[in-house]
């Protein structure tokens, strides 16, 4: 795929990940639903862990810049870039057979799982006490109840949405690069 078509591609999977992140989500003090990981999740499929750690990046700084729900902390934008590099790393197809549905299955459990407790768990629990001031343990439990719940519909999003688009996104890798 040409470099042009990368861009293009990215900056469709930002907008998409800026509008279901920043108004498409149920948002509280202290905890935030949103689908914003399928376009993560899509730039992690088909362009690997660096264009992922940039969109994530850009759709953090570009939201909080535009859209901002409280003031802007360094620290959710390191979590980003970790689950686009998480992601990235795992998910990455560089052609449709690259990796068999098995496998994928599996790369995206690990995926999902290790965000949800190294990134969201983890970094962003302690991001939230911090800008909250509220205790990092109570934070936690909260956490662990909506990562309970967030994985298994995560990993069935995923898989649903990379089988819808996978045929879809094949043409385009093999339309002419012009």
């Amino acid at each position: 795929m040409s470099k042009i078509k990368k861009i293009i591609l990215t900056a469709i999977l930002l907008t998409m990940q800026i509008i279901l992140s920043r108004f498409l989500s149920i948002k509280t003090p202290i905890l935030k639903i949103s689908f914003a990981f399928v376009p993560t999740m899509l730039c992690a499929t088909w362009l690997g862990f660096k264009w992922t750690i940039l969109l994530n990046v850009l759709g953090d700084l570009i939201g909080a810049t535009l859209f901002p729900t409280g003031p802007y902390f360094i620290g959710y934008t390191i979590s980003t870039a970790i689950a686009g590099l998480i992601y990235g790393l795992l998910l990455y197809k560089k052609n449709a057979d690259s990796i068999k549905e098995k496998e994928y299955i599996l790369r995206v459990v690990i995926s999902v799982v290790l965000v949800s407790v190294i990134v969201n768990m983890g970094l962003n629990t302690l991001w939230t006490s911090i800008t909250a001031g509220k205790a990092f343990k109570v934070l936690f439990m909260t956490r662990i109840a909506k990562q309970l719940v967030m994985i298994p519909i995560h990993i069935a999003v995923i898989l649903f949405v990379e089988k819808i688009l996978r045929a879809p996104f094949d043409k385009y890798l093999r339309s002419r690069d012009d």
